[in-house]
């Protein structure tokens, strides 16, 4: 139940952080939508940080567990090929938009934050493992575009009629000629 209450609140604290802006934002208004004292909240998150650090740690725990596999594969096309496609899936989720766009939306906000310059740090270091260190560079820059065109195709395409499948089968199609250039 506690978890189903923070997943909550934070749903709740994403929405109005990309509609109203992060620090427009108060927590007395997250608890009012949720329908909760003040003090409830606190009980879950302090701080409108604490409520970006959860959002913020879940995505580097996945992206954590991705590198965890990927580093345990042979530096094969077909395991870089495997990396993408298990990418594709984490950015199917709603919440991985969600956290986008209202990253996108509060930039200036966000700049510092330890949790997301982690999450920096983390991408930097998963499109690091697509390469290895003698590669040439036109080779690197192709293989890290290729993760970064899977966020391009969902950012184009997102005021048109284009279904979902279609959006994700043309950014893969796309990530896989750069991945092996």
């Amino acid at each position: 139940m506690r978890e189903d209450t923070r997943t909550r609140i934070q749903e709740i604290a994403l929405r109005l952080f990309t509609e109203q802006g992060y620090e427009a934002t108060s927590l007395r208004e997250i608890a009012e939508e949720l329908g909760v004292t003040k003090a409830a909240l606190y009980y879950h998150f302090k701080t409108k940080d604490d409520i970006v650090a959860g959002l913020a740690d879940q995505r580097v725990a996945e992206i954590e567990e991705l590198l965890a596999w990927f580093k345990e594969q042979p530096r094969t096309p077909e395991a870089r090929r495997e990396l993408l496609q298990r990418y594709a899936v984490q950015l199917k989720r709603t919440r991985f938009v969600e956290v986008n766009r209202f990253l996108e939306r509060n930039q200036t906000a966000m700049r510092d934050h330890p949790k997301l310059l982690r999450m920096r740090e983390a991408m930097l270091e998963l499109t690091g493992q697509l390469s290895e260190p003698g590669d040439p560079l036109a080779t690197r820059i192709s293989r890290s575009m290729a993760l970064f065109t899977l966020h391009a195709g969902k950012w184009l395409t997102h005021d048109e009629t284009v279904p979902e499948d279609e959006i994700i089968e043309a950014s893969m199609e796309v990530a896989l000629r750069l991945l092996e250039p």
